[in-house]
């Protein structure tokens, strides 16, 4: 299985406010500015903050003014944003703030995989996605991390989704994408207990991202739904956590129309993939016996009964009760089987964190 790549870095110090090229991939060309002040702990685990840039020069400041204090890190990748975002970020002030430039415009996903690389080669115990126009809260990040430092998680997501008034201000292309194309989603990755998908405001325990096969994980759009996927392949606990969101008058890249194009074949293959390695692969479930007894069951009995039932129309001959009973108690029991495979993959969402116990002080989470 595939890790996080290491990050190589210059071993030369680095004065404040200076700027450095990293010996990384010639594909990559990052810049990366650097703080004097070293990173502070949070009872022993570090927090950063990653956040993909792309023509946000208009509300980044902001997103940047909003970061709680107890985020040691905060790593804004400029995936080579044509206006200001970079030259918005040098001006925050802010020692805490790193800046990767991307020569190449990569995507969300590429954006997220550079932020991540960074944030491992530099110590952060969890990363934290937020973006960076605005729609998201960054003082709900205390709450967002908490399922993790309690042991409970090894990965937690908003969702937007549990109550009414938030559907009610969400925008109707948004909901309608989200609620259509969840269903597939719980299929492919295997969490069928989260909903609201495609949110991105996430985290994640290092141990847990470095598990994760990275060449799995989607570049672009796919990005977050993807990472459900391999999470769930790794058997990482996954949690959601009510996240309201914030609209304003900016606009999301994400065609609605184009992701229930391009999403339901990725997510098939990808739900045809999980079963496969999960349950025949990886271990031989009753799952999988279910599966291919009902789905021979079904199959036997729909072309049986559609053979005879040709049969009897060319010939005006009705079929019999017995032919019509081999047909039917197959596609009635397949049925069944097919139905109980699905409530036993429903069951089998992980439920011991691949990190337990991180911090479980709930004198620190207060603080939060």
């Amino acid at each position: 299985m595939a890790v996080a790549p290491p990050l190589e870095e210059a071993a030369t110090s680095v004065r404040e406010r200076s700027s450095t090229l990293l010996p990384t991939p010639a594909s990559w060309a990052l810049k990366y500015e650097r703080a004097v002040s070293p990173p502070v702990s949070l009872n022993g685990l570090t927090v950063a903050v990653v956040i993909p840039a792309y023509r946000v020069a208009a509300q980044i400041a902001g997103v940047l003014a909003e970061i709680p204090s107890f985020v040691s890190m905060i790593v804004v990748v400029d995936d080579a944003s044509p206006d200001d975002t970079a030259a918005v970020v040098e001006r925050s002030g802010d020692a805490r703030v790193r800046l990767i430039r991307r020569a190449t415009n990569g995507g969300v996903g590429a954006a997220m995989l550079t932020g991540y690389r960074f944030a491992l080669a530099h110590g952060a115990d969890i990363a934290v996605k937020i973006d960076g126009d605005g729609q998201m809260d960054p003082s709900q990040i205390g709450r967002l991390i908490e399922p993790i430092i309690r042991g409970g998680a090894d990965y937690v997501k908003g969702n937007r989704f549990v109550h009414t008034r938030e559907l009610a201000r969400m925008p109707a292309p948004r909901r309608v994408g989200n609620t259509g194309l969840s269903f597939l989603v719980k299929a492919a990755s295997g969490y069928w207990q989260v909903f609201d998908p495609t949110n991105g405001f996430t985290a994640i325990h290092a141990r847990a991202l470095e598990a994760l096969d990275w060449e799995g994980i989607g570049e672009r759009w796919f990005f977050e739904t993807s990472m459900l996927i391999e999470l769930g392949l790794v058997g990482a606990v996954v949690r959601d956590v009510y996240m309201p969101a914030r609209y304003g008058a900016e606009k999301s890249s994400l065609s609605i129309g184009e992701a229930l194009v391009s999403f339901p074949p990725r997510l098939l293959a990808r739900t045809l993939r999980r079963i496969w390695l999960c349950h025949f692969v990886q271990d031989f479930t009753p799952l999988a016996l279910f599966l291919l007894a009902g789905a021979f069951m079904v199959s036997f009995g729909t072309v049986w009964g559609i053979a005879h039932w040709i049969e009897s129309a060319q010939t005006g001959v009705p079929a019999s009760t017995g032919t019509v009973m081999i047909a039917v108690l197959p596609l009635i029991l397949g049925t069944q089987l097919l139905l109980q495979s699905l409530v036993l993959d429903m069951q089998n969402a992980p439920k011991a964190p691949l990190v337990k116990d991180l911090m479980g002080s709930s004198e620190t989470i207060a603080r939060l």
